[in-house]
């Protein structure tokens, strides 16, 4: 793995800074006036699954989508084109570098309630994600996602569990709100289905219309890259990962040791056909709850939506986002690491674990030791668990008459190095 890239803060807010309800400041205040003890405020809702999300990840991933290709404005192709693809659509593939970095959660965001449905309390979890490809070596921003993850207690009106939203803009004019469920802890690693990314007609998916450009051995077609030859050689890019881009999370786990995975599905149409009921990180069989019933949705700007009615009336759409559905898996992943003798006091040791078979990506962990005098750390191995987040986002366009699902999937780790803990390296 390469040295840990040197970040930036992108935001800053004030310290202390947290949501409470304004009315409970004025009880306060008006308790503390009747007598000397003030009436602390309640504390923060809990975060459940969402309390992983702490501090930056970085990793790698995969991304796909067909562009609608203008004849206005027609995307030039490094070399000949020799397909008979219909001339509407580019499919870009980008090999991506990815940094999500979350804030400190928000407090207690107060939700009134009206009738019988008494106030609910929220908590969120700001974020920022950034993506670039690196498909040609030349870091080149594709993606950038502010954000907030939030933990949405239950309630009776509407009758709705505990559940998570996520809510994100995307500088191409798209914002969304994505609810859904967060399923109990299950041991060891995830059971990642596929997703396909083939076009189809009638928002049906059994529809399907496969272009020549989704073959990786094409080279004469509509396509970024055009010529995926030394790509394929390098083993950077495969047949697979363009039929199946979920490929790219399998390839990173198939080797790894994890001991649990909690896995978070949300959608911005939970009931939509087009969801195709629960989403693609199902572990086991049986029941398998899809909440909330309704809510969510994505909003577009005017160019991308189009005129909502179709010739002669309108224009239709030139890429208008109507759905997503995404899977986060939060898997706790054990990392040996051999440590060699160090003397108390001595500077922060960065160390790389040790891995059975080839894994993609790796944090980097880190030893340190309060000055003892005549200590050391003997050396030896360790282990040591820490928070791996993979993801599989599908997000549906709609232009030319077709569906086109847009894929990216991504794994990520820790961005600066774990600390291993001071009891797995007593002195003597």
């Amino acid at each position: 793995m390469d040295e840990p890239k040197p970040l930036t803060s992108a935001f800053n807010r004030i310290a202390n800074f947290s949501i409470h309800q304004v009315d409970s400041v004025f009880r306060v205040a008006a308790h503390a006036a009747a007598a000397p003890a003030a009436v602390p405020l309640a504390l923060p809702p809990t975060l459940g699954p969402l309390s992983a999300f702490t501090g930056t990840f970085t990793g790698q991933g995969f991304n796909t989508i067909f562009r609608p290709d203008s004849a206005a404005t027609p995307t030039q192709m490094p070399g000949p084109i020799n397909t008979t693809d219909p001339p509407d659509n580019v499919l870009e593939l980008n090999l991506t570098d990815e940094t999500m970095s979350f804030s400190n959660s928000l407090g207690s965001i107060p939700n009134r309630g009206s009738g019988p449905q008494a106030d609910g309390f929220l908590n969120g979890v700001p974020y920022l994600q950034t993506i670039n490809d690196v498909t040609t070596g030349t870091p080149i921003g594709i993606h950038f996602e502010p954000g907030i993850w939030l933990a949405v207690p239950s309630s009776t009106h509407p009758h709705e569990p505990f559940t998570v939203a996520r809510m994100a803009s995307i500088p191409h004019g798209t914002t969304i709100t994505a609810q859904g469920t967060a399923l109990p802890a299950v041991a060891g690693k995830p059971a990642i289905a596929a997703v396909d990314i083939t076009p189809f007609f009638g928002g049906n998916p059994a529809n399907k219309f496969t272009f020549q450009n989704q073959t990786a051995a094409n080279k004469t077609t509509r396509r970024l890259p055009q010529d995926l030859t030394a790509l394929i050689a390098s083993g950077k890019l495969t047949q697979a990962m363009i039929t199946d881009p979920n490929t790219v999370l399998r390839n990173q786990i198939a080797h790894q040791t994890i001991s649990q995975t909690i896995i978070i599905e949300t959608s911005t149409r939970p009931n939509s056909p087009l969801s195709g009921g629960p989403l693609p990180a199902v572990p086991t069989a049986g029941p398998h709850p899809q909440a909330p019933n309704f809510a969510g949705g994505i909003a577009n700007i005017a160019f991308l939506q189009g005129v909502p009615v179709p010739p002669p009336g309108g224009n239709g759409a030139n890429a208008n986002a109507f759905q997503m559905d995404a899977v986060f898996w939060i898997e706790t992943v054990i990392y040996d690491i051999d440590v060699p003798r160090i003397a108390s006091g001595q500077p922060p040791v960065i160390l790389q674990p040790l891995q059975k078979g080839t894994v993609p990506l790796v944090p980097s962990f880190v030893a340190t030791f309060p000055f003892v005098p005549n200590k050391a750390f003997a050396g030896g191995r360790v282990r040591v668990a820490t928070t791996q987040i993979q993801y599989s986002q599908k997000v549906m366009l709609d232009f030319n008459g077709l569906t086109w699902p847009h894929v990216s999937v991504a794994s990520l780790v820790p961005a600066a190095p774990v600390p291993i803990p001071e009891h797995l390296l007593p002195l003597t």
